[in-house]
Order: C-alpha cells, then sequence, then structure tokens
C-alpha cells in the first residue's frame, strides 16, 4: 500500500503565498519523478510542476517565475511554494509521484486526494 497525504492549501488573496506539501509512505522500495498537477472547475488536470529524484525541475509556463517545487528525498515529501497568486491559479492541485512498491513488478504512478487552492481577487 502506498499513501500520499497533501497538505497546505487554502483561502488566499491575489498577491498572497500559499506552500503544499505532500508525504508518500507506505511499502516503497523507490521513487521518480515527483510532481504537482492543478484542475481547474470545468478543465482537466494539468502539470504544474515536476521534479526529478537529481533535483532537476519543469514548469508550466503560467507559473515559471512564481512557483518553486522543491523535494526532500529522506522524507519522501515534495513542495510547492507558490507565490504571487492570481485568481487563475483557483483549483484543486494533486501531488503525482512515480514509485516502485513493494511486491510489485515495476514504477506506477500514485495520486494523493488533492487539496483545494482558492485565489480571490
Amino acid at each position: 500500500q502506498v499513501q500520499l497525504v497533501e497538505s497546505g492549501g487554502g483561502l488566499v488573496q491575489a498577491g498572497g503565498s500559499l506552500r503544499l506539501s505532500c508525504a508518500a509512505s507506505g511499502s516503497i522500495v523507490g521513487i521518480r519523478d515527483m510532481a504537482w498537477y492543478r484542475q481547474a472547475p470545468g478543465k482537466q488536470r494539468r502539470l504544474v510542476a515536476s521534479v526529478t529524484t537529481g533535483g532537476a525541475t519543469n514548469y508550466a509556463d503560467s507559473v515559471k517565475g512564481r512557483f518553486t517545487i522543491s523535494r526532500d528525498n529522506a522524507k519522501i515529501t515534495v513542495y510547492l511554494q507558490m507565490n504571487s497568486l492570481k485568481p487563475e491559479d483557483t483549483g484543486v492541485y494533486y501531488c503525482n509521484a512515480n514509485i516502485y512498491r513493494r511486491y510489485t513488478s515495476g514504477y506506477y504512478d500514485y495520486w494523493g486526494q488533492g487539496t483545494q487552492v482558492t485565489v480571490s481577487s
């Protein structure tokens, strides 16, 4: 069993900041990429940012310069620091990780339950 538990969402005014956290736990043998996705109301889930085991990062154009993704491999946790938030950043943020679970045959994607971020104008 593998769990991804997110925290840190909430309501913030435009221009404010939030920090999301996602901790992985369970029968984990290895983890590769970790990422954050966002699903706005009525829209598809889209990649916000990702980070490799070695720390290489990738960002959606809409968040470059405002969001920072990082990870702590010892704690099996990924973070998303969100600054200068805009109303269009509103949505449910999901944590994603590519994990090798014990007693399975390879790496598979796992998802957290999602955390709501609402940015008011």
